[in-house]
């Protein structure tokens, strides 16, 4: 970055020099925060800078970065504008907000930025690459919105039988058309090796998948009989060794060991397609005792930018990310457990909603910014607020403890579950125990620290469900986010 983007400007308060030097103590003490990992000791230091001294616009692009790498872009955005409020010639203000519009799969936003540093910079590599980037990235879009009103269904220009399997291949085979346990447990064997099961067979799972998903109601209504296992697993983000993990400790999907994963099973994580296929193929082998439910990473706007788009290309095809992609809009977006308990990906509206009114939703398509649909997929509870406020995000909204009661009440519900955000011991349970959240990705990305966990419960009531915690296993040395859009990650 340009060494002007990183000078103390003041604003014209009057602030004494002893008080400004403190502030830029406490800044100087957040980056070393900040530096560790430990990015929620930085905001609050950075935090403390800024009521020292609210006219540097540094200490807001700190925070800023600080708040994205804990995914609060809504609040990443604010510190943004704000640093550029304070000074219009501020070049790391606009590069902090592209950064997190792009984040957020605003690209337009963001390449309005780019545009902004790469004039006032001119002849500046830097910003010239970035400013390319983002704007093949717009055009893209553009282009495949214009063409997809033309587009037959994807599973169409699937033609299995023009897939040879060559003799070479050594790998799991399906048989007769029919997914098995013993495929099953071969091709987890196949993918802890790092190889790949032929393209024909991935297929023939995807393809499959998709007709059942297809099938289904927005909301899933599960039956657990009396004194019966379920187990709830929360966001695995392609780290595929620890969802193996997960099997080992607790076993295997089968009839008699029912799952439902609740999204987010892709992106960041760089064995994002082992653990899709491993899922899918679960789906498909017990299709009425394995269960899947939408994340907002399950969106080709995120797919695009996060990693699972270039992973698949790269472990496969085009095509078969494209097929991915149609599996994704089919998913459901919520689950009814003994209608008791609701699981959802990310949370509750601030709109007064039934369960009716999500069975009503549109959900064969990529996930709008506004509404419903959004909110049950980006959606965070608070403690901040009894009611709701604006999303820490930038999209969904922050829910607090009297939507929470209101909605359960309303539909009959014990209590809800859903996923979505880390917790440093793999869950956390609010709003008076009828919210819980779980997430099963330890060590988020190799560098949190958190556990994961998973949630265990009995039927026909659910009453005290267990939340089990565990940590990261081994992997392969491929880092996190290893095929996420260049342009993203070396803003990060």
């Amino acid at each position: 970055m340009s060494s002007s983007g990183d000078s103390i400007v003041n604003n014209g308060s009057q602030i004494d020099e002893e008080t400004k030097q403190t502030a830029i103590r406490k800044k100087d003490e957040g980056n070393e925060h900040f530096k560790n990992g430990e990015y929620e000791k930085a905001i609050e230091l950075y935090s403390e800078a800024i009521k020292l001294n609210p006219d540097e616009p540094t200490f807001y692009t700190n925070r800023s970065i600080a708040h994205f790498k804990t995914e609060g872009y809504g609040y990443a955005l604010e510190d943004a504008n704000k640093s550029i409020s304070l000074n219009r010639n501020f070049f790391k203000g606009y590069y902090r907000r592209a950064a997190t519009n792009m984040a957020l799969g605003k690209f337009k936003e963001a390449l309005k930025d780019f545009e902004i540093l790469k004039n006032s910079k001119p002849g500046d590599k830097f910003y010239a690459d970035k400013f390319n980037d983002c704007q093949k990235i717009v055009r893209r879009i553009a282009f495949e919105k214009a063409i997809a009103v033309e587009e037959v269904p994807i599973s169409q220009k699937i033609d299995l039988d023009s897939m040879v399997v060559e003799s070479s291949y050594t790998g799991p085979r399906i048989e007769d058309g029919k997914v098995t346990k013993e495929f099953m447990l071969e091709t987890i064997q196949t993918f802890k090796n790092r190889n790949l099961i032929h393209k024909k067979f991935a297929f023939m799972i995807i393809l499959e998948a998709e007709k059942l998903f297809r099938s289904l109601p927005t909301l899933v209504e599960i039956d657990i009989p009396d004194k019966k296992k379920f187990t709830v697993i929360g966001d695995i983000h392609g780290q595929y060794y620890d969802l193996i993990n997960i099997f080992d400790l607790n076993g295997l999907p089968s009839e008699e060991n029912p799952y439902l994963f609740n999204g987010d099973f892709v992106d960041r994580g760089s064995f994002s397609v082992e653990c899709i296929l491993t899922l899918l193929g679960f789906k498909v082998l017990y299709p009425n005792h394995f269960h899947m439910t939408r994340g907002n990473h399950e969106s080709h706007t995120m797919n695009t930018i996060y990693g699972f788009e270039g992973e698949i290309r790269a472990k496969y095809s085009g095509l078969m990310y494209d097929l991915m992609s149609s599996v994704f809009n089919c998913l459901p977006l919520c689950a009814l457990l003994n209608k008791r308990v609701l699981v959802m990906h990310g949370g509750l509206s601030k709109e007064d909603i039934t369960l009716d009114d999500i069975r009503k939703i549109d959900r064969f398509r990529d996930p709008p910014n506004t509404g419903i649909m959004c909110d049950l997929l980006w959606s965070d509870p608070t403690e901040i607020s009894d009611e709701w406020s604006v999303s820490r995000r930038g999209v969904g909204i922050q829910f607090g403890k009297n939507i929470t009661h209101r909605f359960c009440k309303k539909n009959n519900l014990d209590y809800i579950i859903r996923s979505h955000e880390v917790k440093m011991n793999g869950y956390e349970i609010m709003h008076d125990g009828k919210c819980i959240t779980i997430f099963s990705a330890p060590n988020y990305c190799d560098s949190l620290s958190n556990r994961g966990a998973y949630i265990i419960m009995y039927g026909p009531e659910l009453k005290d469900p267990e939340c089990i915690p565990f940590v990261e296993v081994a992997h392969p040395t491929v880092k996190p986010m290893a095929f996420a859009s260049p342009l993203l990650t070396s803003m990060m």
